[in-house]
C-alpha cells in the first residue's frame, strides 16, 4: 500500500513535517484518549481496525484501543517516529487512500484537517474505506474562537496553507460526505464524529 503522489496536504506543510518531525512530540499536546474513544464509540459496528489519516507520529493513534492500529502520512521523516512507537504505517496521501474501499471500521483525523489541501475530497475518500456503521473522528480548532484566530495567523505566518473550519462548517461537510455527523463541543478545540450509514439507514 504505497502512494508517491502527495496533493491534499501542501508541499509547503510536508516539508514543514519533515524538518520538525525528531522535535514534533515534545512541543505538541498528547491526544485525549477519552474524547478519542468517545468519538469511536458512536460507530455502529465494532471496531477492530483503525485508520489515523494524516497521523503524524502516531499520538492519536497510540492513543486508541484497537486490534489494529495503522498510521497514514505523507511526510516520511514522520512515519519513522511512528515506527519508534511499534505502530503499522503507510505512507499516502489523504486525497488519495492507498487503502481498499470498506476496509476499514473507523478513521481518525487530529489536529490535522486543516493541512489537507481538499478537505471535501479526502472526506470522500475516507467514507469510502470505511465499512458500512464505521464512523470518522475529527479533532480539531475552531477559527472563530479568539485562540483559533491566533493559530490561523501563526500558522500561515510560518508559510503553512492551513485552512479551517467551524464546528458547524465541518459537520456540514461531513454530511455532504454521507456520514451522520454529531458534535461534541464547540469551543477552540471540538471533535465531530460521522457514522457511514449501514444499508437501509436514513
Amino acid at each position: 500500500m504505497s502512494n508517491t503522489g502527495f496533493h491534499s496536504t501542501s508541499a509547503g506543510d510536508v516539508a514543514y513535517f519533515d524538518r520538525a518531525a525528531r522535535f514534533y512530540d515534545i512541543f505538541s499536546p498528547t491526544s485525549d484518549a477519552d474524547i478519542l474513544a468517545e468519538g469511536l464509540a458512536q460507530a455502529d459496528r465494532p471496531i477492530e481496525r483503525v485508520v489515523d489519516v494524516a497521523g503524524g507520529t502516531g499520538r492519536a493513534a497510540k492513543a486508541i484501543d484497537a486490534e489494529e492500529r495503522i498510521v497514514l502520512d505523507a511526510s516520511k521523516k514522520m512515519l519513522a517516529q511512528a515506527r519508534g512507537r511499534g505502530l503499522a504505517r503507510v505512507r499516502g496521501d489523504a486525497s488519495r487512500l492507498p487503502l481498499d474501499s470498506e476496509s476499514t471500521d473507523a478513521v481518525v483525523i487530529s489536529d490535522a484537517l486543516h493541512h489537507v489541501g481538499d478537505a471535501e475530497e479526502s472526506l470522500a475518500e475516507v467514507v469510502r474505506v470505511l465499512k458500512p456503521g464505521g464512523v470518522l473522528v475529527v479533532r480539531e480548532f475552531n477559527p472563530a474562537t479568539i485562540r483559533g484566530k491566533l493559530l490561523v495567523r501563526g500558522e500561515h505566518a510560518i508559510g503553512m496553507n492551513s485552512v479551517f473550519f467551524t464546528p458547524e462548517e465541518l459537520a456540514r461537510m461531513l454530511a455532504d460526505a454521507g456520514l451522520v455527523p454529531r458534535v461534541r463541543n464547540r469551543g477552540f478545540d471540538y471533535t465531530v464524529a460521522g457514522v457511514k450509514r449501514t444499508s437501509g439507514t436514513t
